[in-house]
């Protein structure tokens, strides 16, 4: 299954497919040519599942090489591409502007979607980017120019006909802020109003998912009933559960990197305990038995074994699909975690104990969750406390005897 193809440059492009019926993806897809300025053979290849997937990859790379793009060109990863070209990315703008870009590009674009190829960098993916690092926190000038570098890296890659669209020029996102400064002000107003509502959501996702997997009800349920974010549910390890007091110690996260998903610390860097109520406990118990006794097996985890993240819940379990119907249409995974606290405040879960299990750095946004009747409450004694300590007198200083320095004659 061989084939050649002169492209430009005068570099001799030829690919094959190979069958290995002993791997889990048999089909290898190689290409092949001479580097014209160094004169050495060089090669790339990947695996397919199929052979018309084999070849649609050939064959998009054959299309580029008739653009006079080479295969390591065409298949390059964004963060490689990026470092290569930032300087044509960049031409044009003042140099005062290149340090935020350049900041943006390695503390943001790189992490999150640098190990991407530029080929697969689609405006899903951008549009899940952004709106993670705006729920991070994440200024708006910030935002604003880790996407303008973005787009102008983007730019470089369409002039050389890598791409056929830019997918950084996404729309919208600024109206994403008032969203979010919205869920600062009162999340309360995100949480699901009750445990069988959860129930139905729950049921709901396994039943719309593939083969009615019931892990993503499992993990939908001990995040609302533990108030934990998605990163930190799909980081629980079966040693962080201590079954006899029934606590969870959040000691990690998985999160995006170069590369692909790792475990790191948890977003306050600090490890904390969570108590598991009895809701929650027969689900993780059952899961704790088919760990196998091994305290590093994950506790939750995809139908394949992957690690679970915000988009693959969405993805595989319909999640917009499914909130919507139920008539909670505004409805994130991330609300989850604003329903566990606002739950737990309601259940008169003491303030400086909810900001522990919440992992807040400020008892001002733990204080968002209480209820607004206890909140007043709350304001009330501040109140009190700073009159009265407005009415203490002011110490006045005591006289001191003045000693007689004359001396008797």
């Amino acid at each position: 299954m061989a084939q050649h193809e002169g492209i430009p440059l005068a570099i001799d492009l030829s690919t094959d497919v190979e069958y290995r019926p002993d791997r889990p993806t048999p089909y290898r897809a190689r290409v092949r040519w001479v580097d014209p300025a160094t004169g050495r053979r060089t090669s790339k290849s990947e695996a397919h599942a199929t052979e018309p997937e084999a070849q649609e990859w050939l064959d998009a790379l054959l299309r580029a090489a008739r653009r006079g793009i080479a295969p390591d060109a065409a298949t390059a990863e964004l963060a490689a591409y990026g470092q290569a070209n930032m300087e044509l990315a960049l031409r044009g703008l003042e140099k005062k502007t290149h340090a935020p870009y350049l900041a943006g590009w390695r503390r943001r674009v790189v992490p999150a979607m640098g190990h991407l190829p530029l080929q697969m960098v689609t405006y899903g993916a951008v549009d899940r980017v952004v709106h993670g690092w705006i729920a991070d926190g994440i200024s708006r000038s910030s935002v604003k120019n880790s996407l303008a570098v973005l787009v102008r890296v983007m730019e470089q890659a369409l002039r050389d006909g890598i791409i056929d669209r830019n997918p950084a020029r996404i729309t919208g996102w600024q109206s994403q802020y008032q969203r979010h400064e919205d869920e600062l002000d009162n999340p309360r107003a995100l949480a699901l109003p009750d445990f069988p509502t959860l129930t139905r959501l729950a049921d709901a996702l396994v039943e719309r998912s593939a083969d009615n997997y019931r892990g993503w009800g499992d993990v939908v349920t001990f995040m609302a009933c533990t108030a934990a974010r998605i990163g930190e549910a799909s980081g629980v390890r079966a040693g962080d559960i201590d079954t006899h007091h029934w606590i969870w110690t959040v000691r990690r996260q998985t999160t995006t990197a170069p590369g692909g998903l790792i475990d790191k610390g948890t977003k306050g860097k600090r490890a904390r305990r969570i108590p598991l109520i009895e809701e929650v406990r027969p689900l993780i118990a059952e899961r704790l038995l088919t760990s196998g006794g091994d305290p590093d097996a994950r506790l939750f985890r995809g139908p394949r074994g992957g690690r679970i993240t915000t988009a693959v819940l969405r993805d595989a379990a319909h999640w917009d699909e499914v909130v919507t119907r139920l008539g909670y249409e505004h409805l994130r995974r991330h609300d989850l975690r604003h329903t566990g606290l606002t739950w737990m405040a309601d259940a008169g879960i003491p303030l400086h104990v909810l900001r522990l299990i919440a992992g807040h750095g400020s008892l001002t946004t733990t204080q968002r969750y209480l209820h607004p009747d206890l909140r007043s409450l709350h304001k009330a004694g501040t109140s009190l406390t700073n009159h009265l300590n407005n009415q203490r007198p002011t110490p006045v200083p005591r006289p001191v005897p003045l000693r007689n320095t004359t001396r008797a004659r």
